[in-house]
């Protein structure tokens, strides 16, 4: 069975000899699983489905773009669409990180430009693959350019998902930060069920603290991670 993909085609197989001879031609290859293959081994296989008539077209794009190395568009605003990060992206991090602004309260990037596009390697195969949702790039529509990165992530000792953002000296003051946040917590209540959303916040950034405020976080406590204090801020879904 072929499936079109926005780019493509993603093949659907139900028998594992197919399937393998098909990923070494480098092809993107869905696996249908059901009783009567119980005995085959798929385990090299990264995606699989139970029932391939039920494929919705998203589903479909974003495994072929899994497959093929191709960012899955997240979502769009009106001024910006927030994808996930390739390796393309690093240069244009590395501009935006060279402010000292940036850095004042953010973690910097790898001094070595080979060390950070193995970094986003490795980020889209063990977290995008394995939580299908992460830290994103936003570009903004218009002119093409990388302006910033805004998602989603966890950190050891919280339970809940923590909104991160991070817009470039040059575009901010634009309301970019704003635009790009409401989005990306309107797909975290929406496509990611999440019930609840933390930020934690440098005493010190004052914008951050100012726009989680607009946002709608609430403070709920001082807390410190390693050597650092933070303001923490949540905020729940809407219902």
């Amino acid at each position: 069975m072929e499936t079109e993909g926005q780019r493509g085609v993603l093949y659907v197989t139900d028998d594992a000899q197919t399937a393998r001879g098909l990923k070494k031609r480098g092809k993107a290859v869905l696996v249908y699983l059901h009783p009567g293959n119980e005995d085959q081994d798929f385990s090299e296989f990264l995606f699989a489905v139970e029932d391939p008539e039920d494929l919705e077209a998203e589903y479909v794009e974003r495994v072929y773009r899994r497959l093929k190395g191709l960012p899955w568009n997240i979502l769009g605003t009106a001024r910006c669409l927030i994808r996930e990060t390739v390796p393309g992206d690093v240069d244009a991090f590395y501009q935006i990180y060279s402010h000292p602004a940036i850095t004042e309260y953010m973690e910097g990037l790898y001094p070595d430009v080979e060390e950070e596009r193995q970094y986003v390697r490795d980020y889209i195969e063990k977290v995008y693959t394995f939580f299908g949702f992460g830290v994103w790039t936003v570009v903004e529509r218009e002119s093409g350019d990388v302006i910033g990165r805004a998602g989603f992530s966890y950190r050891e000792g919280f339970d809940e998902p923590e909104l991160g953002f991070i817009i470039g000296v040059p575009w901010q003051r634009r309301g970019y930060a704003e635009e790009v946040c409401r989005a990306v917590l309107a797909y975290g209540w929406s496509a990611l069920e999440f019930e609840q959303v933390q930020a934690l916040v440098e005493p010190g950034n004052v914008p951050s603290i100012k726009l989680c405020e607009k946002l709608g976080f609430r403070k709920a406590a001082d807390v410190s991670v390693g050597e650092k204090e933070y303001c923490r801020f949540i905020i729940y879904k809407p219902h």
